[in-house]
């Protein structure tokens, strides 16, 4: 078992940045890819960025791309989402995820096995 703990939500005007983490416990965090995903209220969950176990490898949803980067620590069980130029369109809750592969967040985010409880983020106009 992984178990995810995101922080760093909050309040922030638009054109702010914000910084989440999402720490992990349990099982090796280095054998599996982290990614964050985000829900906005009448909105299904959607894919936000994701990073492969060594951090070599990212992705980011066409909407974030340039303005968020994904990053992790091992050393520190930890996978970071910076947030920058943030735009009313990106609040919402964001969930950190723990998968096998890069590829699953992507492609079958229902197979992922581990899921935090969701920091909320806000964006003011």
């Amino acid at each position: 078992q992984v178990q995810l703990q995101e922080s760093g939500g909050g309040l922030v005007q638009a054109g702010g940045s914000l910084r989440l983490s999402c720490v992990a416990s349990g099982r090796t965090f280095s054998n599996y890819a982290a990614g964050w995903f985000r829900q906005a209220p009448g909105k299904e969950r959607e894919f936000v960025a994701a990073i492969n176990w060594s951090g070599g490898s990212t992705s980011y949803a066409d909407a974030v791309k340039g303005r968020f980067t994904i990053s992790r620590d091992n050393a520190k069980n930890t996978a970071v989402l910076l947030m920058n130029s943030l735009k009313p369109e990106d609040t919402a809750v964001y969930y950190c995820a723990a998968a096998g592969y890069i590829q699953t967040m992507m492609s079958s985010p229902q197979a992922i096995g581990y899921w935090g409880q969701g920091t909320q983020v806000t964006v003011s106009s």
